[in-house]
């Protein structure tokens, strides 16, 4: 098909590119779709909100348990569910409120350390999985575990078993 006076170029931009009246209907298309998506899918539901999600123990001495407390608030509408915190290794164990987190309160997630035989950095990670909007989030703890120096003691000498009695 051929337009008189239509080069090739020309036949693409008069077929393809919509005329200035639709593109008027596009652009309101367009605006009312935003406005209705941001009415319909505002944020509601329960939404955690931590005041720290990295901590660092620094220098600490290998043996001891050490210990963490991150706390958040449910920012949303609803109650918040912790269903599942999961460390990323056996050496960090969480322990974690199992009842609901009405809005507008506070609650803790205890996260603590077993320093005994893990001497050098570490870094491990904590995952929460909770109804909040962000349904999955992680927390980090760090530091570098320091070998304890064990003291050098002498032998006490032993009498020999088999040796006289005087």
């Amino acid at each position: 098909m051929h337009v008189k006076g239509l080069g090739c170029s020309s036949f693409i931009t008069y077929f393809y590119f919509p005329k200035p009246k639709t593109m008027k209907h596009l652009f309101l298309l367009f605006i009312t779709s935003f406005t209705l998506g941001n009415i319909l899918f505002a944020q509601s539901g329960a939404q955690i909100t931590f005041s720290e999600e990295k901590h660092s123990f620094g220098d600490i001495d290998e043996g001891p348990k050490v210990n963490h407390e991150f706390t958040f608030i449910n920012t949303g509408t609803e109650p918040l569910v912790l269903s599942n915190v999961k460390a990323s290794c056996g050496c960090t164990t969480p322990s974690w409120p199992k009842e609901p987190i009405l809005p507008g309160q506070e609650g803790s997630i205890m996260v603590t350390y077993n320093t005994a035989r893990r001497i050098g950095a570490f870094n491990k990670s904590i995952t929460i999985t909770s109804n909040s909007n962000e349904t999955t989030k992680v927390l980090y703890i760090s530091g570098k575990v320091n070998a304890v120096l064990e003291e050098e003691t002498t032998p006490i000498k032993q009498p020999l078993m088999m040796a006289p009695n005087n």
